[in-house]
């Protein structure tokens, strides 16, 4: 079976712009959705509405893979959750090493999803002396002294970073030095890496305060709307004979046409 150290996504090779590449984890989860309803094909707008893009986007993106589907058909379901997972290099298998098995890396090593998406957790890796050999999802925890054996005997490219945020930089050095060219982060903390080293970070803390930042954004706009209903109700002054009167109609509301 392949490994990550020998197999390589031509994602780039094959001039795929960044923010398409983003997108293809997204189009691949709604089209794995569909393919477990047993739905044999999508429309650009059905597909594009389950991954939450537009579909002139999809469309674009799908170009780049060659990919134009059937006019009056749509996109073969089957054929593009093959041919995205291709792209992706999902369809060989990637050996993942997690180094930092607190909380959230014991959550992380849990995660079912990996096994079907093509990464295999090869090791679970701590300082922890007291974790070494605790079983965590049914794999044993390895010391981080043998960090570097480890990597190289289970041919490991692709490193999670769970640990805390002090500890995170001389783990990527360690990993990096070790032959990892790709990391994902979960430490807060921003990582140096040389150039040919990828690093995707996830920060909890950052999307949460993202979504704060939107939700004060709408209470304002609430606040706004309900001031501005408050000043339509009030009774607009009349200026009749130099004096102001205050005058509605009938209906609580201005008329229209006020009698000379």
């Amino acid at each position: 079976m392949a490994t990550g150290r020998t197999h390589r996504p031509a994602t780039r090779s094959r001039g795929i712009p960044e923010a398409t590449v983003a997108r293809l984890p997204l189009y691949l989860r709604a089209l794995t959705g569909l393919s477990e309803r047993s739905v044999p094909t999508v429309s650009s707008e059905e597909l594009a509405a389950a991954a939450g893009v537009n579909s002139a986007k999809l469309r674009k993106d799908f170009s780049y893979l060659g990919s134009y589907g059937t006019r009056g058909v749509g996109y073969d379901v089957e054929y593009l959750v093959y041919q995205i997972s291709r792209e992706l290099g999902l369809t060989q298998d990637w050996p993942v090493v997690i180094v930092g098995i607190g909380n959230l890396g014991a959550a992380l090593a849990n995660y079912g999803g990996f096994a079907s998406r093509g990464f295999r957790v090869a090791a679970l890796i701590d300082a922890d002396p007291a974790m070494a050999g605790k079983p965590v999802a049914g794999i044993p925890v390895q010391h981080s002294d043998d960090l570097e054996k480890i990597i190289s005997d289970n041919g490991v490219s692709i490193g999670v970073i769970a640990t805390p945020a002090g500890a995170a930089q001389p783990v990527c050095d360690r990993l990096v030095a070790a032959g990892v060219t790709s990391i994902l982060n979960f430490a807060p903390t921003v990582l140096s890496v040389p150039e040919g080293v990828d690093v995707r970070k996830v920060d909890l803390s950052i999307e949460l305060q993202i979504l704060a930042f939107h939700e004060q954004r709408k209470a304002g706009e609430d606040a706004a709307a309900a001031e501005a209903g408050g000043v339509s109700e009030v009774a607009v002054p009349v200026v009749r004979g130099g004096a102001a009167v205050d005058r509605k109609g009938p209906d609580g509301d201005m008329p229209a046409v006020m009698p000379a």
